[in-house]
């Protein structure tokens, strides 16, 4: 399996986080040491207090998300190594999905959901339980909402993209897999309308036989998956 990955996106993403986490802790040693040097500035100081906690935030929040381990694309790769070099796996290149597989029989969005806790699918709607722990960083994580409906919009966004772009490619079939990649996850699941496994089932529900795409079509695939 070959993996492909947009590099300099992430570093972008991980400096900002850096820069936004460093100034955010900053402006709020400021707010605090401000009132003490320079006598009647506590308005100044309060407002200092409220931008620097809100930039320290999103600097988190996007640390969370671009910086915290295990990384999603590294949790896919090695779990998906073992595949032949016909498979190629593209991270945060192209805009439908952060990770797509192209196989030679098709293409897969993978959905992913880096989170610790418990997540239960029953009658068609998600639930979440965690731990105090994750309860306090809550506002600055990512939240679960629905990974099954954002994995169906991406896969039909890219099925219209396809047969819009691609000749012949409204015969090319696009599948979707939500994937679970933090290791204290646990799933409880009823039936679910795409698979949903955690990162070390993913590759059962990976394709490894069946009609092969011709191989010109493939090489429009990897074009257009890379552009």
């Amino acid at each position: 399996m070959k993996s492909i990955i947009d590099a300099p996106k992430v570093t972008r993403w991980a400096r900002f986080s850096n820069i936004a986490s460093l100034s955010g802790l900053l402006t709020l040693l400021a707010s605090t040491l401000l009132p003490y040097f320079v006598p009647r500035t506590q308005l100044i100081a309060s407002l200092l207090l409220l931008i620097g906690l809100f930039t320290a935030m999103i600097g988190i929040y996007f640390a969370n998300r671009w910086v915290r381990k295990p990384r999603p694309e590294a949790v896919l790769d090695a779990e998906l190594k073992s595949l032949s070099n016909s498979y190629l796996l593209y991270h945060y290149v192209h805009k439908a999905a952060d990770h797509l597989l192209l196989t030679p029989y098709g293409v897969i969005v993978l959905e992913t959901v880096n989170l610790e806790g418990r997540f239960v699918y029953r009658n068609g709607r998600w639930r979440e339980y965690m731990k105090l722990g994750r309860a306090i960083r809550y506002i600055v994580e990512e939240h679960l909402g629905d990974p099954v409906k954002a994995a169906l919009s991406a896969q039909e966004y890219l099925r219209r993209e396809f047969t819009k772009k691609i000749e012949g490619g409204d015969a090319i079939p696009v599948n979707a897999i939500v994937v679970f990649t933090h290791p204290r996850c646990v799933l409880e699941l009823e039936e679910t309308p795409i698979p949903v496994v955690k990162a070390d089932h993913l590759k059962r529900v990976i394709p490894q036989k069946g009609t092969k795409l011709p191989e010109a079509l493939l090489q429009h695939l990897q074009a257009y998956l890379g552009e």
